[in-house]
């Protein structure tokens, strides 16, 4: 295992598709949920247990070998909202790419012809992990920073934040953020032995609710 693997994984200059979406705090914003770093902390700290958890256990489950094909089914089942099932797939078709680039791999071979058009984020994550020889924690680790740090650099932009004072939100996080990959790596291994149903299921509707708004706007700065 190489942790720095991790970095290159992790690093927000991997050519994943990232940069281009929020992770819903545009709509967050414009709707006066996000209006400084306490309320960025706030949006973020829901986001981390609710969709973070999900994605990391998804991504920890991944690198553990469960089938791809049954988790990607059960992320959707976890995803009301269409457009963010469609903002997943194209953030999982850009990391496929990205991934089999830096870390060839049969699975990843086998994912993008499965799923042409990208399977779930979280999924691909966890095989690109599994392919870069890293472990279910490290992957878990990799989603839940991803959950949180995504809205967090996108608030520097949507709201002038001080980048300094959305760099203190995320390091704040950081001791929930790794209970939360502690439960996604616990919730994972159940996957392994019970199957799909075993993953979090945790809801967060308002960000699935602004999702359906932000994808009717006419202008806008993130795709999601």
């Amino acid at each position: 295992m190489s942790r720095a693997a991790l970095l290159v994984l992790a690093d927000g200059r991997f050519p994943a598709g990232g940069h281009a979406h929020s992770g819903g705090a545009e709509a967050a914003v414009k709707a006066g949920r996000i209006t400084s770093a306490a309320s960025l902390e706030d949006f973020c700290r829901g986001r981390l247990h609710t969709t973070g958890l999900v994605a990391a256990a998804t991504a920890a489950a991944a690198v553990l070998g469960v089938d791809p094909s049954a988790l990607d089914a059960a992320a959707d089942a976890r995803t009301p909202s269409p457009a963010l099932r469609l903002a997943a797939r194209k953030l999982g078709r850009q990391l496929t790419r990205a991934a089999r680039a830096t870390w060839p791999s049969g699975e990843l071979d086998a994912l993008a012809e499965e799923f042409p058009k990208g399977a779930h984020q979280p999924v691909v994550l966890g095989l690109a992990a599994r392919a870069a020889g890293l472990s279910p924690q490290d992957a878990a680790h990799c989603a839940a920073y991803e959950s949180v740090s995504g809205p967090a650099s996108a608030t520097v932009r949507l709201l002038a934040l001080d980048p300094f004072d959305a760099t203190g939100v995320l390091a704040r996080l950081a001791p929930e953020l790794d209970r939360v990959a502690d439960r996604a790596v616990e919730a994972a291994r159940r996957v392994a032995r019970e199957g799909v149903d075993a993953l979090p299921a945790a809801s967060a509707p308002l960000l699935e609710i602004g999702a359906e708004a932000h994808a009717a706007w006419g202008v806008r700065l993130f795709a999601s």
